[in-house]
């Protein structure tokens, strides 16, 4: 969050405003934003939700209607109130078995209430993180000098070379995909409210946090809409408008404001992406996904390096004796 909102304390001060006032100006104009937005996504997503739950039962049905004849007959289902009592089967099932499921997160809280310092500590730990940001925002500069006062003289100038190499991948992906991702989720919202999908800014919005990692926010996104324009309409139309109007906004994410927004900085190739992505996700999780690229892009900058090292050594111009 620190290197994120570095530049807006940068810009003001070469406005004339002093590190610690520039800090405190950024810091709550982002406070206020987030408490902001987050109203909005409460107020919007609960009017949704109630709606999904009038519908609930149209739902139900539709879904019915669905099910080939033969799938009914083999699960036994042939009319709709046999359907509605699997239904409620189920759900009883899934009330039964929560407590089994929730049952490793409560002796998590049990182990954390029972002692009152550990408890104190979780609060702090988590309590402290704004406080944290905020030092960091004011001593950033500090922090650098510090850092650099550890190179060497003679390595200072490639240093700091490579330092803003990577500072301007870092920053074009980062702070360019986050942007991206509230542009796409604007616009699946958008257009999923338009096409009367019940839970669009719910969808949409789902669908564009997720697009930090590539192409995952696209797929969860094609899916939830596709599925709920189905439940829905009862008809083939309305799911694949929510398909067209995922792959326009893709097109028009991929030509026009990725480019714009990111730029050209982390130059990897969709396919070294993907790569990267199954990699990331492979070995650690979602985290490995998330940090996949960027540390990718990172790379590249040092392969680069060693590219033209090579280049200019005397075993690639050496001639052929």
């Amino acid at each position: 969050m620190a290197y994120i909102l570095n530049p807006a304390v940068s810009f003001l001060e070469l406005k004339g405003v002093s590190r610690l006032p520039a800090v405190l100006i950024v810091f709550c104009v982002t406070s206020v934003s987030v408490v902001l937005f987050g109203m909005f996504l409460l107020v919007s997503v609960g009017g949704e939700f109630s709606s999904i739950q009038l519908n609930l039962p149209e739902y139900v049905e539709h879904l019915y209607n669905l099910i080939p004849h033969a799938v009914k007959s083999y699960l036994g289902i042939e009319t709709p109130d046999k359907f509605t009592g699997v239904i409620n089967t189920l759900i009883q099932q899934a009330r039964v078995a929560a407590p089994d499921l929730v049952k490793p997160l409560l002796m998590f809280f049990q182990k954390l209430f029972s002692s009152s310092m550990a408890f104190v500590l979780a609060l702090l730990g988590y309590t402290i993180i704004p406080v944290y940001l905020f030092y960091l925002l004011a001593d950033l500069p500090a922090l650098k000098l510090f850092v650099t006062s550890f190179i060497p003289a003679r390595f200072s100038n490639s240093f700091h070379k490579k330092l803003d190499e990577i500072d301007a991948v870092l920053s074009g992906f980062i702070r360019g995909q986050l942007l991206v991702c509230a542009i796409l989720a604007v616009l699946y919202s958008i257009g999923l409210y338009l096409i009367g999908i019940d839970l669009a800014v719910a969808i949409g919005m789902l669908a564009g946090a997720t697009f930090i990692i590539p192409y995952l926010g696209t797929a969860v996104g094609i899916l939830l809409s596709m599925l709920m324009a189905l439940l829905k309409f009862h008809d083939f139309l309305h799911p694949f408008l929510c398909l067209g109007w995922f792959v326009i906004v893709q097109t028009v994410e991929g030509i026009i404001i990725t480019p714009k927004i990111v730029g050209e900085t982390v130059g990897l190739h969709p396919l070294v992406a993907l790569v990267a992505l199954l990699l990331g996700g492979q070995l650690f999780g979602i985290m490995g996904m998330l940090l996949a690229i960027p540390l990718t892009a990172v790379i590249q900058v040092f392969l680069r390096s060693l590219a033209i090292y090579y280049r200019d050594s005397e075993f690639y111009k050496g001639d052929s004796a």
